[in-house]
This record gives C-alpha cells, structure tokens and sequence, in this order.
C-alpha cells in the first residue's frame, strides 16, 4: 500500500533514508521539505532524513554519510550484542569532512553487492565485518547468534567467497547450535583447552546447553535468567531430574561465563579430575 505521509515510509526503513531512496519511493521535494518544518523528519548532512525517535545508532551512521554495520548492526538487528560504545559504521575510503568521534569506520568491502546509500549493511557483510574487526570467540558469538534469528543459512555460509581468513574458517565452523552468546563463548574456551562438548543434548525431554563426556551436564544461565521465583524453581526441578538420571549438573550464569571464566575453567577441571563426565554403574552392578 502506497504511504501518504513521507515519515510512515521512512519509518517502515527502519527510521532513517538517504533523500534519494525517499523519492525513489515516489515522495517528490515539497513532502520532505514539509515534514522537515513540521519536525516529524529531521534532516542530517542535507540528504539523510531522520524520524526524531531513530536508533542512535542510525542516527550516528546517517551523521557521516554512512551505513550502520559490523557489531553496532547485530545489535541492531537483535543478535548477541556484545556491548560496543563506538558506532560502527562503513563507509568508502574516500570518505573524508566528518567527525569520527565516537564512531569506528569499516572501510573493507564486504562481499555482498549494497546500495550507496542504503542506512545498514545486508547480513552477509556484517558478518563479514565481525570476523575482521572482533575477537574470534565473540565473532563466532555473533555468527552463531544470526544463525539462531534465521537472519542467515549455514549452507549459504558455506558457499560465500569471504576474500577474508577469519570469516571463510568461521563459515566453515560454525554451527548454529548456541542458544546464546554466553554459550558460544563457554564452548569455544572449553575446546581452546582441548575438552570437547557436546552441544544440544537432549536428555529427560529437554536439551542440555552442553555435556561433556557421558554424564557432565552443563547450564549456561543468561544475562535476564531467574528474573522470577517461577524459574528458579523450574531449574532446580531439572538438575533434580538429571542428578537421579546420574548426571552431575554444574551452572553458571553470565557473569561468570563472560568476566569470571577462570573460575569456570577451574570448576570443570576439578569435575573431569574427579571423573564426574564418566558413566558410572549403578551401585547394585557392582561386586
């Protein structure tokens, strides 16, 4: 259905267009203008107009002529947002007259074709700007988690040509498997110090976030988990059920995962030390 008024379709792009994309859509000057005065749009470096409510990030990104992307644009979209100040946003080398305070550019190109003057970069350069611009771990975090929103196919990783080492070995290892961030990243630290885990495990009707061995269960808590009585108790049900099925249950929550992972690492140490990931015989087998 055609918009009337010139702010309902800037909305519908997500709060922010480039003028030209606006009469692209069949607006003509005077509407722009109009709404412009009205201040139901905002206009930013001449041609990028603004809904007054838009995303600071959109915001930041229209401010230097550029599209939000890399880590600022997963958060936008709404995967693992790992907590970035600086806006993230690409923009040509060639781009000079602008404030880069408080904005980290991305000037590479991603290998998917974009518009000039589109406000966000597609899903497959930003994922191409994760794996150049972050950690390996928190990379694999935001693949795993675009994966999860079904932003993006595995098999459509696969056959992308990266033209980047860290983003064509994350195309040919992730695998869509973690539920969250805090998961991805609990994994990855686990294999760096050579113990496997399994991940989505179903046992007792429910998946396990990981096990490691036969009987070592592992529960990542999130950032929001047990914000209510009701899902403390749903848990504490669960390890009840898994510790008579002759699983050892251990849990962290994300504090631990993301800022105290010594303690996480040492915790699982002392398990397999113990033999805990081990299927035991029942007592009544035993001579």
């Amino acid at each position: 259905m055609r918009h009337t008024r010139v702010e309902s379709w800037v909305r519908e792009q997500g709060g922010s267009a480039h003028s030209s994309r606006v009469r692209e859509a069949g607006f003509t000057e005077y509407q722009m203008r109009r709404a412009v005065q009205e201040g139901r749009l905002e206009r930013v470096r001449r041609s990028w107009l603004l809904l007054p409510d838009v995303d600071p990030r959109r915001r930041a990104a229209a401010s230097v002529g550029g599209r939000v992307t890399c880590v600022s644009a997963a958060a936008l979209a709404g995967w693992w947002d790992v907590g970035a100040t600086d806006v993230h946003v690409a923009l040509p080398r060639t781009a000079s007259r602008f404030d880069r305070g408080g904005v980290e550019v991305h000037c590479a190109q991603g290998p998917m074709p974009v518009h000039p003057r589109a406000a966000v970069d597609p899903v497959l350069d930003v994922l191409f700007q994760v794996a150049r611009c972050r950690p390996p771990v928190e990379a694999r975090a935001i693949w795993e988690s675009a994966v999860r929103h079904g932003a993006v196919q595995l098999d459509m990783l696969a056959r992308v040509r990266w033209r980047c080492y860290a983003a064509d070995r994350l195309a040919r290892t992730v695998r869509g498997r973690s539920d969250s961030g805090p998961e991805t990243v609990f994994v990855e630290r686990m294999r760096a110090i050579g113990i496997d885990v399994r991940q989505q495990v179903w046992v007792d009707g429910h998946p396990l976030d990981g096990v490691i061995g036969k009987r070592l269960a592992i529960q990542i808590d999130g950032f929001r988990h047990h914000s209510a009585a009701g899902d403390r108790r749903r848990d504490l049900a669960a390890d009840a059920r898994l510790a008579l099925r002759g699983y050892t249950v251990l849990r962290f929550d994300y504090h631990q995962v993301m800022v105290d992972d010594s303690h996480v690492e040492d915790t699982i140490l002392a398990a397999l030390a113990q033999g805990l990931h081990r299927a035991h015989r029942p007592a009544s087998s035993r001579r």
